[in-house]
């Protein structure tokens, strides 16, 4: 009897406990629901560095789609409270427990580096497009054009990467693209340099640009081919700015990571940033340094060069002549160099400049034109093929 009393007792007490459990599991969930429901929405997360979904508007065609549910889906999940701290934990426990030494397209180095990832066989088709784009631009524009390609930081740093890291032969993509497009135009080809100077970080280890000395570097180079005496560094100073969490960063949250320093040189060249309204058609939209340190605030550090991606602009230099520079991100760290050469520096960015070049070399008068991406950009950008789109201008016979 007292045994029976025991179990009976005991039961009942697991079946209260589990009921507080699912009335409290009920609270929880409702709570959060609550908390999601008044928590601040943004329209940007800096962390991640990218646009994040809103409510979207419902219609009836939305609704029947399925459109809306799919687009909902994607604002709760953008919206959701603590968001960053459920991405670092997620990361945490990915690094921690399950040893993972890739995320979101990044891998996870040795020594705290962090790579883009490009494994496999790449579909090679805008690669195709891209460098036939390029040869023809120099053809037009003979002993005029220099080509610029950045090799990855992984091709520089192998013994960072992560073990049998199956990486596509990027060295011998490079020597094929160099080929097709050096009887065309002039070819700088980093990898010599970048390997002697490797110890001096020619790349961020968070991020996936070169650093501000990586960009000298490749500056100097520019100037070996061209004749030109390199910016003097010791006649500026030079200011850091200490913890910049880079793109890298950004898409793995790394619990381990150790922040970059960024270098600059506060130069006093104007630049003017236009608003591009055609074909070398623009408007004056402002005037401004060309490095923005509001910028080095935020968790984009690295947008602090050109203030960002312009579609085109002119920066006033302090020596003869003009170049255009028709580029990707890289360029951005690059260009202030370029003040000590050139009297006149143009610069184009066809994120933001859907046009081809050649009106606007032919209205401004560019004596160089200095065509500079990086590899991962160049293997798949859509739009390097703008310069060769045909003007659109009528010129007189």
């Amino acid at each position: 009897m007292k045994q029976t009393y025991h179990a009976a007792h005991s039961g009942k007490a697991r079946g209260i406990a589990g009921y507080a459990s699912l009335i409290l599991f009920f609270v929880l969930l409702f709570g959060f629901a609550v908390l999601n429901l008044f928590w601040p929405k943004r329209t940007l997360s800096e962390l991640e560095n990218r646009k994040l979904a809103q409510m979207p508007s419902i219609s009836w065609k939305t609704l029947t789609s399925g459109d809306w549910f799919e687009d909902f889906s994607s604002y709760v999940q953008d919206q959701v409270a603590f968001r960053d701290g459920w991405i670092d934990l997620q990361s945490d426990f990915n690094a921690l427990c399950l040893q993972k030494v890739e995320q979101n397209g990044i891998l996870l180095g040795k020594d705290h580096w962090m790579f883009t990832k490009n494994f496999g066989t790449p579909d090679t088709k805008q690669l195709d497009k891209n460098i036939k784009a390029v040869a023809e631009f120099g053809a037009r524009y003979p002993g005029r054009v220099t080509f610029l390609l950045a090799p990855s930081a992984s091709v520089i740093y192998p013994e960072e990467l992560p073990f049998a890291a199956p990486m596509v032969d990027e060295d011998a993509m490079l020597d094929d693209i160099f080929s097709q497009v050096s009887p065309s135009a002039s070819v700088i080809d980093l990898r010599p340099v970048y390997t002697a100077a490797k110890e001096d970080y020619p790349y961020y280890r968070t991020d996936h640009h070169w650093t501000t000395h990586g960009a000298y570097l490749a500056y100097e180079q520019f100037c070996t081919l061209k004749g030109l005496a390199p910016f003097d560094l010791s006649a500026h100073e030079a200011v850091e700015v200490p913890d910049f969490y880079g793109t890298h960063y950004s898409s793995t949250r790394f619990w381990n990571v150790e922040p970059d320093t960024i270098t600059y040189y506060p130069l006093d060249n104007p630049m003017t940033v236009y608003q591009v309204n055609g074909e070398a058609d623009f408007s004056t939209a402002e005037t401004a340094s060309m490095v923005d340190t509001e910028k080095f605030e935020t968790r984009d550090k690295y947008a602090a060069f050109l203030g960002g991606n312009n579609g085109y602009s002119v920066i006033e230099g302090d020596g003869e002549g003009s170049i255009l520079v028709i580029k990707d991100s890289y360029a951005n760290s690059f260009v202030p160099y370029l003040t000590a050469n050139y009297a006149k520096i143009g610069v184009i960015d066809f994120r933001n400049y859907a046009f081809g070049p050649d009106s606007i070399i032919e209205q401004e008068g560019y004596d160089q034109i200095l065509v500079l991406y990086n590899f991962q950009t160049f293997l798949t950008d859509t739009k390097v093929i703008y310069l060769n789109r045909p003007t659109s201008l009528k010129t007189d016979s």
